[in-house]
């Protein structure tokens, strides 16, 4: 069990986003091939650089472990004739299992004999299964895109130009559609040798490294880390540090190397994420910045090589900076000419969605719903009206036409620097809030009800025109959007209903000719789709959510509070009883054809005192319930389960008399009913 097995996959230079996924997938897809096939392994690495995707498995067993398994076929009643020969289907059984007659047996399970067969298979060479399972580890990596290349069928991120295939010392002759391993690897591309030949694990780690090569992408990080913050620190300041943005310079680097470099002082004139963006979203370079967070003129670059020429290097980068950052400024000088009312007029002619019209009307559609919706939560009606008029203005503005990931964020800038309020201000920039996941949520209530607002107008709008998410095929982002109204309404702690909100957006799209109430019904189910992942991936039991979800109610934040209260109480030592007791109340209520309960029915005790038990147990329930008290609740509604065991024990529910049997379920309906006020308990998995 000491073998190991060394794969590299070497690619023209990847994009640093799709690096993590590809190993995920490589390593998962190994590990699925190596237990299906029953090669027993100690563990499996994955490394990566720009030019490069390495497996390293170690502990492989020598071979695979020898198969042993018992089939069944038919039973003998019909596996025999009545002469006592095999019928045609257990000669089918033998011959799709290779078997003769004298392989195969009776056997009795529970009571009815079986055909039975015992099947032995000796294990091959674990370097001989390999040299099927490696080529199709990797085309079975899927990307959001990929190509062809030279005439190939199989389909990658980037063309693969050479691979390296060694267990222990042997090379395994992989053939990945013309593509064969070999033990022959390339260093850096322009610092290392073309053709280096490696002889074992170990060679291959030391030969890397002497052709500039560091291989460990954790190692890496940690050089680029220590590089820039010494680099920033020789310049009297430190890293602005984003680790997406370090993440990525990993990736694009085989041997990093960081050296800082200048731009002018009066560039830091301009706000602070018009001088950042062109450094980190287009040139991945890191800010630097004092001990106050204020941005210095030093910007720190990462060149994937040595330091020779570093100067020259330097340079270059300065240049090119430099040019980004007049761009810019000449942009903010010329945009900050105009007010965005200006720039609001603009988005006329720039089109949103054929049938939905311009930007424009976009606009317009959350300044009118802002209005209805104003005078139901906690801001100020003018700054939020103020804020729904221009938060799409910055669109059309040369800074965001060139940086697009300033939208929003231009908008806050233009609108302080023209006298807008504060808030105004704050709201424009926050109503793209959450752009992704982990992202911030807007930190005032007119940013958050805009945001929502926008969100919901766009789900709205694509799902009344039949454009709705399919699959893994979302191109505008729809789930995305409806995530981020989830996320603001759980951190912001906001009350409101979906469908109410829906209604209220479609409205204002009275020219598209479609079903409302259906529409409606869709986008609903859409966010309790969406809903269901967000609670489980917060700690919510499945059935939970079943059982909350199961009330149709529209309120997020209810629904998560129901759901948190749900998950905690069912954790105790008498649920079971509790649960069994209560699905029985569920399941004959479901018979009952009218909740009218007459006393005068009643003809044991356990029917009268369940019942007085009940009406106390519901009015204080739905005081509870309005208090959102819902651990009481659930606790309150428990103390009916006494009375609950009595009454089955003592009546037969389903009575020969009509009227008695139609009042008890009615009794039981009504109990069913107050319990539906919580959640539906029906739904709760019990052992």
């Amino acid at each position: 069990m000491n073998n190991y097995l060394l794969y590299e996959i070497g690619v023209e230079e990847m994009p640093a986003r799709f690096v993590e996924s590809t190993l995920i997938q490589l390593k998962k897809n190994l590990t699925k091939d190596l237990n299906e096939r029953r090669i027993k392994f100690d563990e499996i690495n994955t490394y990566a650089t720009p030019r490069r995707l390495v497996l390293i498995v170690k502990g492989l067993s020598d071979k695979q472990t020898n198969l042993e398994e018992e089939l069944r076929g038919p039973s003998k009643k019909i596996a025999l004739a009545e002469d006592g020969s095999f019928t045609k289907a257990a000669l089918g059984f033998m011959r799709g299992k290779g078997l003769d007659e004298k392989d195969v047996y009776f056997k009795d399970i529970k009571g009815t004999e079986y055909i039975f067969a015992t099947v032995k298979e000796e294990g091959l060479k674990t370097s001989e299964v390999l040299l099927e399972v490696l080529p199709e580890i990797v085309k079975n990596v899927v990307f959001p895109k990929s190509m062809r290349w030279g005439g190939k069928n199989m389909r990658f991120v980037r063309p693969i130009r050479w691979l390296v295939a060694l267990m222990n010392d042997t090379v395994i002759p992989v053939d990945l559609e013309g593509i064969v391993a070999s033990n022959i690897t390339v260093g850096h591309r322009f610092l290392g040798s073309k053709d280096i030949k490696v002889d074992s694990l170990e060679d291959y780690l030391t030969k890397l490294e002497e052709n500039y090569v560091i291989l460990d992408q954790d190692i890496r990080k940690k050089m680029i880390l220590d590089q820039i913050n010494e680099v920033a620190n020789s310049v009297g300041g430190k890293v602005d540090m984003d680790e997406e943005l370090l993440e990525e310079v990993t990736y694009i680097v085989e041997y990093p190397t960081a050296f800082y470099g200048e731009f002018d002082k009066e560039y830091l004139d301009l706000p602070k994420e018009v001088v950042k963006t062109p450094m980190k979203a287009h040139q991945r370079y890191f800010p630097v910045i004092d001990k106050d967070g204020e941005l210095l003129p030093y910007f720190i670059a990462v060149r994937n090589g040595n330091s020779y020429k570093i100067e020259n290097v330097k340079r270059g980068n300065e240049k090119v900076l430099e040019a980004r950052l007049a761009d810019a400024l000449f942009f903010f000088k010329e945009d900050t000419l105009h007010d965005l009312e200006y720039f609001r007029e603009k988005l006329s002619s720039v089109v949103f969605q054929e049938k939905l019209g311009t930007l424009l009307d976009k606009s317009e559609r959350l300044f009118n719903i802002s209005k209805k919706l104003e005078d139901s939560y906690d801001v100020d009606n003018k700054k939020i009206e103020r804020a729904a008029y221009l938060c799409k203005a910055d669109l059309v503005t040369n800074m965001v036409f060139e940086f697009d990931e300033l939208q929003g964020y231009m908008g806050m800038e233009y609108s302080k620097i023209k006298g807008e309020d504060n808030i105004v201000s704050k709201a424009i920039f926050e109503h793209y809030l959450p752009r992704f996941n982990g992202d911030i949520v807007p930190s005032t209530m007119e940013g958050s009800m805009l945001s929502i607002i926008d969100k919901m107008d766009t789900i709205a709008g694509f799902f009344a025109i039949g454009i709705t998410p399919t699959g893994s095929a979302d191109p505008f982002a729809l789930r995305r959007q409806c995530l981020g109204i989830l996320t603001i309404l759980l951190k912001n702690n906001i009350e409101l209903d979906v469908s109410s909100l829906a209604s209220i957006v479609l409205d204002e799209y009275s020219h598209i000719e479609f079903d409302k109430e259906k529409v409606i019904e869709a986008i609903v189910e859409f966010f309790n789709e969406r809903t269901k992942n967000m609670f489980k991936d917060m700690g919510i039991r499945y059935d939970v959510i079943d059982a909350v979800l199961s009330q149709k109610k529209k309120n997020i934040l209810d629904l998560y509070t129901r759901a948190e209260a749900i998950n905690n109480w069912i954790d105790r030592d008498s649920l079971t009883d509790m649960l069994v007791a209560f699905n029985r109340v569920s399941t004959l209520a479901e018979k009952s054809e009218s909740k009218v309960i007459e006393k005068s029915l009643f003809e044991d005790d356990s029917e009268a005192k369940l019942y007085k038990e009940f009406l106390v147990v519901d009015k204080e329930i739905s005081e509870l319930i309005s208090q959102k008290e819902y651990t009481k609740s659930l606790d309150k509604f428990a103390t009916l389960k006494g009375s609950i065991d009595k009454f089955f024990d003592s009546v037969m529910v389903m009575d020969n008399n009509e009227k008695i049997k139609n009042n008890r379920l009615a009794l039981l309906d009504n109990i069913y009913s107050s319990m539906l006020q919580i959640c539906d308990l029906s739904k709760i998995v019990y052992k």
